[in-house]
């Protein structure tokens, strides 16, 4: 690019297009359109995102010190909510969407219906988190509720509800960086990773599919990726 090119500001370009444009009554969608059309006419490519960025990860320190906000606070429903994400990586649309017929106390797993990509899969939590888990499917039972988190209007959770719920225990924590959904989950799978555990093993829970990987990931088994992932949960920070 010849950076000695004069051009016009870019606020002043933009006035003189709006005034060429005004008259059209343009829209987002027929703006978008417009500049599309116009970066092949100029041939300029739009600049790729890199795939190698590293997701922001919490520390094994912020992730005890928010739980323990949690703990404190005796709120049964929270506590299991958010074991859940810590323990599964499932994401905050798929939490949402548990029916308490999806859980399987025998092999400790939990069925995701139609989880990104409209895919099911199956997802595992430690055998240490089976009781707690069950007094809270019992109580949930008793309410004659549907999903696994419903409010007490016989609702199930909000995306933004789940939200909510987290944010109140960061303040709590006092940490200075939020804690959602995506991160928690981004906390297991690198936590998992961090065990040894080969990336082939934790794909089938993680929901993450490349074509590049499928031929890989398609000949392991549910069983095997649990045995891994059995071994390494003891460990966990809570």
């Amino acid at each position: 690019m010849n950076v000695n090119v004069k051009r016009t500001p870019a606020k002043k370009k933009a006035h003189e297009l709006a005034k060429y444009l005004r008259g059209e009554h343009p829209d987002y969608t027929y703006l978008k359109s417009v500049f599309r059309y116009l970066r092949t006419e100029l041939e300029i490519q739009s600049p790729k995102t890199s795939t190698d960025l590293l997701p922001d990860v919490p520390t094994e320190e912020e992730i005890q010190r928010y739980y323990e906000a949690v703990w404190h606070t005796r709120n049964m429903q929270d506590m299991v909510m958010i074991k859940t994400l810590l323990y599964t990586g499932v994401r905050v649309s798929e939490l949402i969407n548990i029916h308490l017929e999806d859980i399987d106390f025998v092999r400790c797993q939990i069925r995701i219906n139609q989880g990104k990509g409209g895919k099911d899969r199956i997802v595992p939590f430690p055998v240490g988190f089976k009781e707690v888990l069950a007094m809270h499917v019992d109580s949930m039972q008793r309410k004659q509720a549907t999903y696994l988190f419903e409010s007490s209007w016989k609702r199930k959770y909000s995306d933004r509800g789940v939200r909510k719920i987290l944010e109140k225990y960061v303040l709590a924590a006092g940490l200075n960086r939020a804690i959602s959904p995506h991160r928690l989950r981004h906390f297991l799978l690198t936590w998992l990773k961090k065990q040894g555990i080969d990336d082939a093993l934790i794909q089938p829970y993680s929901g993450h599919s490349s074509r590049q990987s499928l031929e890989v990931y398609s000949r392991l088994s549910i069983g095997e990726a649990q045995k891994e992932y059995d071994e390494v949960m003891g460990k966990f920070p809570v």
